[in-house]
């Protein structure tokens, strides 16, 4: 299928999607911001209007999944978002900064995950060296 062919379903998907991904990424610069980092710690926060994103098949399901990648100023991707077919989502994005609060922690970054309505987001903390 052609890119073109393909940037109808594409683009309609991001639309279906957009509010509740604005409301996915609030939830994990809420995550991140609980801990005690400001906005102005974090090099890059998560907006979903920022993301890449193409359809992949869902290999379990053979359903187009949405799927959205960030990337920082050097083409480092930082972060991905992935709406399922089920109606459910995965995201995570990158913080990679001590802990604000809790030296004895790192913050490798922050997750979330649920579906339509309940939205789950928490930080994913590593033992400092």
């Amino acid at each position: 299928m052609s890119a073109t062919a393909r940037e109808g379903p594409l683009v309609q998907a991001i639309q279906s999607h957009q509010e509740m991904g604005q409301n996915i990424c609030r939830a994990m610069l809420e995550s991140i911001v609980k801990i005690g980092f400001s906005v102005a710690d974090i090099a890059s926060v998560p907006d979903f209007s920022k993301a890449e994103f193409s359809l992949v098949k869902d290999p379990y399901t053979a359903s187009e999944n949405l799927k959205g990648i960030w990337y920082d100023q050097h083409k480092q991707r930082i972060g991905n978002i992935q709406f399922l077919s089920d109606g459910s989502f995965y995201a995570e994005y990158d913080v990679v900064k001590p802990h604000p609060r809790k030296k004895q922690w790192f913050v490798e970054g922050v997750n979330a995950w649920g579906k339509e309505g309940k939205i789950s987001a928490e930080p994913k903390l590593i033992q400092a060296l």
